[in-house]
């Protein structure tokens, strides 16, 4: 059963209450039209429902979600993904600041641009891996303090002049990975990361990703993967132990 819900001029509140009145009533999906600024859709909600939204919702879309798949049909604001366990969300234009912060579980999909320090502490969590693809540029502090999970950078039509990361990717990272297709400086990188090439089986894993993202954007597949891709990760797992008194 599919449900619409106008949420203009609706109070965030006003329109997640009835976001989970309709799923508790039996909605497998639901459409949300004139969304403008809404925080907190599908925050903490479970299930296997749909939620497709015409607009731009506001901060922290899919916080600490645990299942539901949400596809914006336009930009998101800060926080997407914001501590999610399980989901997925598809974003057809760009994202804001912290996406996927401590993000444990779950899949994003963001056709644009991200903002800053997105995947900070993004961690695995028992058998879940989290995975951010990001279609365009990140700003800087990309996967400060990661944990775990990997980060997908595809930097698809850049503007002349524009880098694919800003500066401090990886700053105090100590677990997880973060692929980047194409070059990155190294002056762009946390001391933390290292630079080293993707395994066979990591190939196997860029390409399913990239097929799903190129699937559900309507992208050239085949442009994609005709750029290699570099692989980071952090050669200390404990870059900041020596700040503790050992006991």
């Amino acid at each position: 059963m599919m449900i619409t819900i106008d949420a203009s001029g609706l109070h965030y509140r006003k329109l997640n209450e009835q976001i989970r009145k309709a799923l508790a009533t039996g909605a497998t999906e639901i459409l949300i039209k004139n969304a403008n600024g809404q925080r907190y859709i599908g925050t903490g909600i479970s299930g296997n429902q749909r939620i497709v939204i015409e607009g731009t919702p506001g901060s922290d879309l899919a916080a600490f979600m645990d299942g539901l798949e949400i596809e914006v049909m336009g930009n998101a604001q800060d926080g997407v993904g914001n501590t999610m366990n399980a989901g997925r969300v598809i974003v057809h234009g760009n994202a804001g600041d912290v996406t996927g912060y401590g993000m444990r579980g779950g899949e994003l999909f963001i056709r644009g641009d991200v903002g800053y320090r997105v995947g900070i502490h993004m961690k695995a969590y028992k058998e879940k891996q989290p995975v951010i693809v990001i279609g365009g540029r990140a700003g800087a502090f990309l996967g400060e303090y990661m944990a775990g999970g990997v980060i997908l950078l595809l930097g698809l039509d850049l503007e002349p002049g524009r880098e694919i990361v800003g500066n401090f990717c990886g700053t105090g990272m100590h677990g997880g990975t973060i692929f980047i297709r194409g070059e990155v400086e190294p002056y762009k990188l946390g001391k933390e990361v290292r630079v080293v090439e993707p395994t066979s089986e990591d190939e196997q894993f860029i390409a399913d990703y990239v097929a799903r993202f190129a699937s559900y954007f309507g992208d050239d597949l085949s442009r994609i993967v005709a750029k290699p891709f570099k692989k980071l990760i952090p050669f200390n797992k404990r870059p900041y132990g020596n700040l503790y008194t050992p006991y």
